[in-house]
């Protein structure tokens, strides 16, 4: 079968990631003799300097891994809300939505400190040799993909009036970043530096006492004073004013990521392992619960329609019973008995332009005022004009009518991305992350760090007694979602994408794709899964300002069969043909327990994923 790339084989180790320097930069890590969580944390910081309109060092991370012979665990590198971030002081600020931009949208800060716990707990190699490809790419520079360039024009006017600290790095000499020529910053690469060269100063000897110092500098050192500085200072964001932040030194000292276990789910001899519900992962677990025994033909009308109404109805759950403000029921919601019932929902003949949530324990939905209004089709796209479908690929256009496309306004409205990074080594240890937030457009840069502050709490909602209500000391429900599948109970592979809460609808399809279609070279077909055409609904309450939603919405890439279209509109799917290569940015690799034999692939979408390995 034809496929953009092949599927990558080898017995040494392989990367994926949604990037060709991070990916490159974790081989040349395994090539020193690092482990797969060494290159995944050396991936990690590249892709800060590489990919800052995707992520940044203030954002987040959910880590899954698999270390070989031992268990797989959610490493959680998503922030709280800070103490002072509570439902009454954002209302009294007249807001009914979380701004989208702005310190207030800050989460206390994730993803450093879940690095350092996988560097600390699971990695061999000193901080400094991992940290060293990010401090090189950043003091020295790199040529940048077009979108970074076309992600700070978006924005120029915000730097130049707003944010001169952001417009200090990334409009130099009144010019956007360009391909083919060098971008810096200076600024990062020297706070890497002093990190670094404190916590060998007060960690003496010891790998793991250095790390410690590390973190500690995070949280209470100089990082954690601008940061809070930072977060004190009035900052104009999307709701057309000037706020400061709730996050202080006190939140930033308090807290540090954790280890967990996965939700997991069944299904025809695949274990498949996410994070809990404080995520949207339960979502992807749900979609395969919702498949009856018996499947139409992959990629046929029957089957798109299957997989978007099965979407629509795990979504709805992820909005009435997912966050971690209350106690989710994920094991009721992953029932036979649940879904059997569920199921029952779907008109083979019919698209459904309901938000249906179910009682999985026999209690009432709990659904936000702001999410019923949308689903009643009010405002459903706000008065801004911006879709639902919160974070974009990056492979669209900045012009594409396709739904979750960044939409910018004077006061900087405009949605950021997500990474990925797959990685697994010749010992058999297996990683999956998806590192986002603290983009370039979502904050100013803290100027004596060079990296912004996050805007996750956008995710969560401005009223009381919801799961995902605004709550001091709680994560706001991410759609961070990597996934780990096993087979016959043995880890086999580690994927994801970025996209928002397009995420776990991407993966379904992939995963699919990878489970029921034919194998190639003796192995999984990474590759073919990836390049299939995919597709994505945003028939549910969106997870990013301004919380909108497109019922009965389908759009498909223009590569899905025309006649599959036609019978979808035919059905009643509100369908939107977008760009042949539009939808998803999927990485994988795979490890065949048999053999040992290690694969890989990347999406090409977008131009800048890559896969290597040997």
């Amino acid at each position: 079968m034809f496929t953009t790339r092949p599927t990558l084989q080898g017995t040494f180790g392989m990367v994926s990631s949604t990037h060709y320097l991070a990916s490159q930069s974790a081989m040349a890590v395994l090539e020193r003799g690092g482990n797969a969580y060494d290159a995944a944390v050396a991936a990690g910081f590249v892709l800060h300097v590489v990919e800052p309109h995707l992520n940044g060092p203030a954002g987040e991370v959910p880590i899954i891994l698999a270390p070989a012979g031992g268990e797989v665990r959610v490493l959680c590198g998503q922030g709280v809300a800070p103490a002072g971030a509570t439902v009454a002081h954002y209302r009294s600020l007249g807001l009914d939505l979380v701004p989208g931009t702005g310190p207030l949208a800050a989460a206390v800060p994730g993803a450093f400190d879940a690095w350092m716990l996988l560097l600390r707990d699971h990695g061999t190699m000193e901080l400094a040799d991992v940290l060293s490809y990010a401090i090189g790419y950043a003091r020295d520079g790199h040529a940048p993909v077009e979108r970074v360039g076309e992600t700070v024009e978006t924005v120029r006017e915000l730097f130049e009036t707003e944010w001169p600290s952001s417009a200090e790095i990334y409009l130099v000499d009144g010019a956007s970043p360009r391909p083919g020529e060098l971008l810096r910053n200076p600024q990062l690469a020297a706070t890497w530096q002093r990190l670094v060269e404190e916590a060998e100063e007060a960690g003496g000897a010891g790998r793991e006492a250095r790390i410690e110092a590390a973190r500690r500098v995070w949280r209470e050192g100089f990082i954690a004073e601008a940061l809070a500085r930072q977060a004190g200072r009035p900052t104009l964001d999307t709701s057309g004013a000037r706020h400061t932040g709730t996050l202080t030194a006190a939140d930033l000292a308090s807290w540090e990521a954790t280890y967990e276990a996965p939700a997991t789910y069944d299904w025809r001899g695949w274990t498949l392992c996410k994070a809990a519900g404080w995520s949207q992962g339960p979502a992807f677990l749900q979609q395969l619960a919702l498949l009856p025994p018996e499947l139409p033909a992959y990629g046929s009308a029957d089957w798109v329609h299957l997989l978007v109404e099965g979407c629509k109805l795990a979504m709805a759950d992820r909005e009435a019973w997912y966050g971690d403000a209350a106690e989710v029921p994920v094991d009721a919601l992953l029932s036979d008995a649940y879904n059997a019932a569920r199921r029952t929902l779907v008109d083979p003949e019919k698209a459904s332009y309901e938000l249906r949530p179910g009682s999985p324990l026999g209690q009432e939905p709990r659904l936000s005022a702001h999410a019923r209004a949308v689903a009643a089709g009010e405002d459903a796209f706000d008065a801004l004009g911006v879709a639902g479908a919160g974070e974009p690929t990056v492979a669209k256009s900045p012009t594409s009518p396709v739904p979750g496309e960044p939409d910018v306004r004077e006061d900087g409205l405009t949605r950021g991305d997500t990474c990925h990074l797959d990685i697994v080594d010749r010992w058999g240890n297996m990683v999956a992350a998806t590192p986002s937030g603290g983009w370039l457009q979502s904050n100013p840069v803290v100027p004596e760090l060079g990296f912004p502050l996050g805007t996750r709490l956008q995710m969560t909602w401005l009223e009381e007694g919801l799961p995902n209500s605004l709550t001091p000391g709680r994560r706001p429900r991410t759609t961070l979602t990597p996934s780990l599948a096993l087979k016959d109970g043995v880890p086999v592979m580690a994927f994801g994408t970025p996209g928002g809460d397009q995420q776990d609808q991407w993966q379904v399809h992939f995963f699919l794709a990878v489970a029921l279609r034919d194998n190639v070279r003796g192995g999984l077909d990474l590759q073919g899964a990836i390049d299939a055409p995919n597709w994505h609904t945003d028939a549910f309450p969106g997870s990013f300002f301004p919380r909108g939603m497109r019922p009965g919405s389908l759009t498909v890439e223009s590569r899905t069969d025309e006649d599959v279209v036609a019978e979808l509109r035919r059905r009643g799917h509100d369908v939107t043909v977008g760009d042949a290569w539009s939808e998803g940015r999927l990485c994988a690799v795979a490890r065949d327990p048999r053999t040992g034999v290690l694969s890989a692939a990347a999406n090409p979408r977008g131009m800048q994923g890559y896969a290597v390995g040997r």
